[in-house]
Protein backbone atom coordinates (compact mmCIF):
# COMPACT_ATOMS: atom_id res chain seq x y z
CA UNK A 1 0.00 0.00 0.00
CA UNK A 2 1.64 3.46 -0.90
CA UNK A 3 0.61 6.25 1.47
CA UNK A 4 0.66 9.79 0.98
CA UNK A 5 0.12 12.83 2.82
CA UNK A 6 -1.63 16.14 1.90
CA UNK A 7 -1.72 19.04 4.34
CA UNK A 8 -2.46 22.75 3.89
CA UNK A 9 -4.40 25.57 5.37
CA UNK A 10 -7.66 25.58 5.74
CA UNK A 11 -9.75 26.10 2.41
CA UNK A 12 -6.71 25.63 -0.05
CA UNK A 13 -8.70 23.06 -1.91
CA UNK A 14 -7.06 20.01 -0.34
CA UNK A 15 -10.01 17.70 -0.50
CA UNK A 16 -10.68 18.80 -4.23
CA UNK A 17 -7.36 18.28 -5.50
CA UNK A 18 -7.39 14.57 -3.82
CA UNK A 19 -10.49 14.20 -5.70
CA UNK A 20 -9.40 15.28 -8.67
CA UNK A 21 -5.96 12.52 -8.30
CA UNK A 22 -8.69 9.78 -7.78
CA UNK A 23 -10.06 10.24 -10.81
CA UNK A 24 -6.89 10.62 -12.39
CA UNK A 25 -5.64 7.19 -11.29
CA UNK A 26 -8.80 5.54 -12.07
CA UNK A 27 -7.71 3.78 -15.04
CA UNK A 28 -5.13 2.34 -12.41
CA UNK A 29 -8.37 0.62 -10.72
CA UNK A 30 -6.89 1.47 -7.44
CA UNK A 31 -8.88 1.15 -4.31
CA UNK A 32 -8.44 4.45 -2.87
CA UNK A 33 -9.10 5.65 1.12
CA UNK A 34 -8.37 8.90 2.86
CA UNK A 35 -7.95 9.45 6.96
CA UNK A 36 -9.40 12.79 7.21
CA UNK A 37 -8.01 15.00 10.30
CA UNK A 38 -9.42 17.49 11.41
CA UNK A 39 -10.26 19.73 14.18
CA UNK A 40 -14.13 20.23 15.14
CA UNK A 41 -15.93 19.54 12.49
CA UNK A 42 -16.21 18.28 8.34
CA UNK A 43 -18.31 17.70 5.30
CA UNK A 44 -15.80 16.37 3.47
CA UNK A 45 -16.21 12.67 3.90
CA UNK A 46 -19.73 13.22 1.93
CA UNK A 47 -17.88 14.00 -0.77
CA UNK A 48 -15.09 11.04 -0.87
CA UNK A 49 -17.85 8.73 -0.28
CA UNK A 50 -20.18 10.19 -3.49
CA UNK A 51 -16.63 9.59 -5.45
CA UNK A 52 -16.73 5.99 -3.86
CA UNK A 53 -13.52 6.59 -1.94
CA UNK A 54 -13.26 4.97 1.46
CA UNK A 55 -12.93 7.61 4.16
CA UNK A 56 -12.51 7.72 7.84
CA UNK A 57 -12.79 10.91 9.88
CA UNK A 58 -11.27 11.93 13.05
CA UNK A 59 -11.56 15.26 15.42
CA UNK A 60 -8.52 16.21 17.76
CA UNK A 61 -11.07 18.48 19.71
CA UNK A 62 -8.98 20.33 22.22
CA UNK A 63 -6.13 18.01 21.44
CA UNK A 64 -3.33 19.47 19.48
CA UNK A 65 -4.30 18.47 15.77
CA UNK A 66 -0.72 17.17 15.19
CA UNK A 67 -0.38 15.71 18.58
CA UNK A 68 -3.72 14.00 17.45
CA UNK A 69 -2.35 13.19 14.36
CA UNK A 70 0.80 11.60 15.11
CA UNK A 71 -1.27 9.48 17.71
CA UNK A 72 -3.65 7.80 15.36
CA UNK A 73 -1.50 8.06 12.00
CA UNK A 74 -0.03 4.35 12.83
CA UNK A 75 -3.55 3.05 13.11
CA UNK A 76 -4.81 4.58 10.30
CA UNK A 77 -2.16 2.84 8.27
CA UNK A 78 -3.40 -0.69 9.94
CA UNK A 79 -6.91 0.44 9.02
CA UNK A 80 -5.82 0.95 5.36
CA UNK A 81 -3.87 -2.39 4.93
CA UNK A 82 -6.73 -4.54 6.78
CA UNK A 83 -9.44 -2.58 4.22
CA UNK A 84 -7.35 -3.71 1.09
CA UNK A 85 -6.34 -0.06 0.15
CA UNK A 86 -3.86 0.22 -3.03
CA UNK A 87 -3.10 4.24 -1.89
CA UNK A 88 -3.95 5.87 1.62
CA UNK A 89 -4.26 9.50 1.69
CA UNK A 90 -4.38 11.57 4.72
CA UNK A 91 -5.42 14.97 4.82
CA UNK A 92 -4.86 17.14 7.32
CA UNK A 93 -5.22 20.94 7.81
CA UNK A 94 -2.56 23.44 9.00
CA UNK A 95 -4.63 25.37 11.30
CA UNK A 96 -1.36 27.47 12.91
CA UNK A 97 0.65 27.11 9.50
CA UNK A 98 3.03 25.64 11.79
CA UNK A 99 1.96 22.00 11.80
CA UNK A 100 3.94 19.20 10.83
CA UNK A 101 2.62 16.29 9.41
CA UNK A 102 4.61 14.75 6.94
CA UNK A 103 7.03 11.52 7.36
CA UNK A 104 10.26 10.79 6.40
CA UNK A 105 10.38 8.56 4.03
CA UNK A 106 6.71 9.02 2.56
CA UNK A 107 5.56 11.37 -0.08
CA UNK A 108 4.47 14.38 0.92
CA UNK A 109 1.88 17.27 -0.46
CA UNK A 110 1.30 20.60 0.53
CA UNK A 111 -1.48 22.10 -0.89
CA UNK A 112 -1.52 26.27 -1.14
CA UNK A 113 -3.85 28.53 -2.85
CA UNK A 114 -3.14 31.63 -5.16
CA UNK A 115 -5.90 33.72 -3.22
CA UNK A 116 -4.24 33.58 0.25
CA UNK A 117 -2.06 36.27 -0.88
CA UNK A 118 1.11 36.51 -2.45
CA UNK A 119 3.27 36.66 0.95
CA UNK A 120 1.44 33.37 2.11
CA UNK A 121 3.97 30.85 1.41
CA UNK A 122 6.61 32.51 3.51
CA UNK A 123 3.89 32.25 6.86
CA UNK A 124 4.15 28.40 6.46
CA UNK A 125 6.60 26.18 8.43
CA UNK A 126 7.01 22.89 7.70
CA UNK A 127 4.23 21.56 6.02
CA UNK A 128 5.61 23.38 3.36
CA UNK A 129 9.51 23.91 3.61
CA UNK A 130 9.59 19.83 4.02
CA UNK A 131 7.06 18.75 1.21
CA UNK A 132 8.40 17.06 -1.64
CA UNK A 133 5.45 18.31 -3.83
CA UNK A 134 3.80 22.20 -3.49
CA UNK A 135 0.45 22.06 -4.92
CA UNK A 136 -0.59 25.34 -5.56
CA UNK A 137 -4.51 25.49 -6.42
CA UNK A 138 -6.87 28.72 -7.92
CA UNK A 139 -4.05 29.54 -10.29
CA UNK A 140 -7.25 30.39 -12.87
CA UNK A 141 -8.29 32.92 -10.96
CA UNK A 142 -5.36 35.52 -10.39
CA UNK A 143 -3.12 37.33 -12.98
CA UNK A 144 -0.25 35.56 -14.51
CA UNK A 145 2.21 38.16 -12.77
CA UNK A 146 0.60 37.20 -9.35
CA UNK A 147 1.52 33.49 -10.18
CA UNK A 148 4.44 33.71 -11.01
CA UNK A 149 5.20 35.76 -7.81
CA UNK A 150 3.42 33.57 -5.84
CA UNK A 151 5.59 30.32 -7.20
CA UNK A 152 8.54 32.58 -6.84
CA UNK A 153 7.89 32.72 -2.80
CA UNK A 154 6.85 29.12 -2.76
CA UNK A 155 10.23 28.43 -3.88
CA UNK A 156 11.96 30.50 -1.95
CA UNK A 157 10.48 28.21 1.28
CA UNK A 158 11.29 25.33 -0.58
CA UNK A 159 14.12 24.87 -2.78
CA UNK A 160 13.86 21.25 -3.75
CA UNK A 161 9.90 20.30 -4.12
CA UNK A 162 8.18 20.27 -7.20
CA UNK A 163 6.51 22.52 -7.87
CA UNK A 164 2.62 21.71 -9.53
CA UNK A 165 -0.34 23.94 -10.67
CA UNK A 166 -3.84 21.56 -10.10
CA UNK A 167 -7.33 23.12 -10.80
CA UNK A 168 -9.76 21.01 -8.11
CA UNK A 169 -12.96 22.11 -10.52
CA UNK A 170 -11.54 21.30 -13.81
CA UNK A 171 -8.80 18.77 -13.17
CA UNK A 172 -6.02 19.95 -15.20
CA UNK A 173 -2.43 19.37 -13.49
CA UNK A 174 -4.05 16.25 -11.62
CA UNK A 175 -2.27 13.83 -14.23
CA UNK A 176 0.96 15.12 -13.42
CA UNK A 177 0.60 14.73 -9.57
CA UNK A 178 -0.60 11.45 -10.20
CA UNK A 179 2.11 10.42 -11.54
CA UNK A 180 4.18 11.31 -8.73
CA UNK A 181 1.65 9.30 -6.48
CA UNK A 182 2.22 6.04 -8.42
CA UNK A 183 5.95 6.55 -7.97
CA UNK A 184 5.40 6.67 -4.10
CA UNK A 185 7.66 3.94 -2.92
CA UNK A 186 5.01 1.26 -0.44
CA UNK A 187 4.58 1.51 3.45
CA UNK A 188 4.30 -1.59 5.67
CA UNK A 189 4.58 -0.23 8.46
CA UNK A 190 5.15 3.07 10.47
CA UNK A 191 6.81 1.86 13.75
CA UNK A 192 9.88 3.53 14.41
CA UNK A 193 9.89 5.83 11.34
CA UNK A 194 10.24 9.67 12.37
CA UNK A 195 8.45 12.77 11.69
CA UNK A 196 10.30 15.15 9.33
CA UNK A 197 9.82 18.17 12.49
CA UNK A 198 9.07 18.29 15.83
CA UNK A 199 5.10 19.07 16.47
CA UNK A 200 4.17 22.42 17.87
CA UNK A 201 5.23 22.11 21.92
CA UNK A 202 3.66 23.24 24.67
CA UNK A 203 2.54 21.60 28.18
CA UNK A 204 0.64 25.01 29.77
CA UNK A 205 -2.05 25.38 31.92
CA UNK A 206 -4.33 26.36 29.49
CA UNK A 207 -3.23 23.06 27.83
CA UNK A 208 -5.37 21.56 30.80
CA UNK A 209 -8.03 23.47 30.71
CA UNK A 210 -7.30 26.85 32.63
CA UNK A 211 -9.08 29.94 31.18
CA UNK A 212 -8.75 32.89 33.60
CA UNK A 213 -5.91 35.56 32.55
CA UNK A 214 -3.17 36.79 34.82
CA UNK A 215 0.33 35.40 35.16
CA UNK A 216 -0.66 33.32 38.60
CA UNK A 217 -2.33 31.36 36.80
CA UNK A 218 0.12 30.74 33.88
CA UNK A 219 2.52 27.58 34.41
CA UNK A 220 4.32 25.32 32.54
CA UNK A 221 5.67 25.81 29.16
CA UNK A 222 4.94 29.49 27.70
CA UNK A 223 6.84 32.03 25.72
CA UNK A 224 6.28 35.12 26.83
CA UNK A 225 6.56 38.30 23.89
CA UNK A 226 9.27 41.49 24.95
CA UNK A 227 7.60 44.82 24.52
CA UNK A 228 10.84 46.78 25.44
CA UNK A 229 10.98 49.52 28.52
CA UNK A 230 8.20 52.15 27.85
CA UNK A 231 9.17 55.41 29.19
Amino acid sequence: MKLVTVAGPPSSGKTSVILQLAESLKEKNWKLGVVKFDCLTSFDQHRYREAGIDVQVGYSGKVCPDHFYVSNIEDAVDWGRKAGLDLLITESAGLCNRCSPHIRGILAICVIDSLSGIHTPRKIGPMLKLADLAVITKGDIVSQAEREVFRFNVRQVNSRASILHVNGITGQGAFMLGKHVAAAPDTFTLRDMRLRFTTPASVCSYCTGETRIGESYQMGMLKKMDFGYAP
